[in-house]
């Protein structure tokens, strides 16, 4: 578990992250998301203890990390952006040395099970130099899981990678997600689609967003857009439909046959109008809630923000 309360970092005056709180559970793979120099990095150094907090706590598991530095840190790996490998190594030898840094028990056979599951058997006896960018990822996915850490922290995790070498890192940090805590920070919104079922977003240091990825379309403005197709007199619907309570608005968007409209409400009205569908013998032959892609709810909150500074 990754627990942050009331976290504050400042640089000479600066706040670069204001005074967040949020919690990860187990088996939990969690985006965070933000514009550049929102706090992202920031608290990822926080959590991983390379920056101490000005204010509040971080913990990781049971333990502090300000205050249990050490085995708060044998409980994560980070994969920080920009990679940082040994280059004239070989993959080998790399692994073998962080393995007797991490004093792991029994470290061959434990390589060979990291190597397996991030797919990096063939090119295990190769110069870490010499290896693709896509390999490159997966040998720094493999070092921070060879010590079997109950947390993951990934830094854009699949940045500079191409599309292929993108969905193998996907698919793995969905498997490595079954079993451990991930909080993934990337700015691909795509990314965190394809991988996290939670997310939150940061904005100049503070948290504007903590959502589960198919209830963020109500971040929205708070609102939720349902759009209706209808065989019903128009003007009986615009009057009907429209003195529901939560209901903000209705519009006509199409007229026939059957009619269509969007509607704005405060809460979801679809078994009001379902119900009144019935009630007023209409026939209902579509109503569905739009789907409020994550980039508008993004910009929204950044945006929104961003104007009210």
């Amino acid at each position: 578990m990754i627990e942050v309360i009331n976290l504050t970092k400042k640089y000479s005056g600066f706040t670069a992250v204001d005074n967040i709180s949020f919690k990860i559970e187990r088996g939990e793979v969690v985006g965070f998301l933000g514009p550049n120099g929102a706090g992202k990095t920031t608290t990822l150094r926080v959590l991983t203890g390379y920056f101490p907090p000005t204010q509040g706590a971080c913990k990781i598991g049971e333990y502090d990390i300000e205050k249990s530095p050490v085995s708060a840190k044998r409980s994560i790996g980070y994969v920080p952006e920009n990679n940082p490998l040994y280059h004239e190594m070989k993959v080998m030898e790399f692994l073998e040395f962080l393995g007797s840094i991490r004093k792991i028990n029994d470290p061959k056979n434990r390589i060979k099970e990291v190597a397996e599951i991030c797919k990096i058997k063939e090119v295990i006896s190769k110069t870490i130099g010499e290896l693709s960018k896509g390999y490159r990822q997966r040998v720094g996915l493999a070092q921070a899981i060879l010590h079997d850490p109950d947390i993951l922290i990934m830094d854009e995790p699949t940045e500079g990678l191409d599309p292929n070498q993108v969905a193998q890192v996907r698919e793995l940090i969905k498997e490595l997600g079954k079993e451990k805590t991930v909080l993934l920070s990337t700015h691909r919104l795509s990314e965190v689609e394809a991988t996290c079922k939670r997310i939150l977003i940061i904005n100049r240091g503070k948290i504007v967003a903590d959502a589960k990825r198919n209830e963020l379309h109500r971040m929205a403005k708070g609102k939720e857009i349902i759009e209706l197709e209808i065989k019903a007199p128009k003007e009986k619907v615009l009057e009907v439909v429209g003195r529901e309570p939560d209901i903000e608005s209705i519009e006509l968007k199409e007229e026939g046959e059957t009619s269509k409209y969007e509607i704005s409400s405060s809460a979801d009205p679809r078994e009001s109008i379902f119900n009144l569908s019935v009630a007023n013998n209409w026939t209902l032959i579509d109503m569905h809630r739009r789907v409020v892609s994550l980039e508008s709810v993004f910009k929204e909150l950044t945006q929104e923000e961003i104007s009210n500074a």
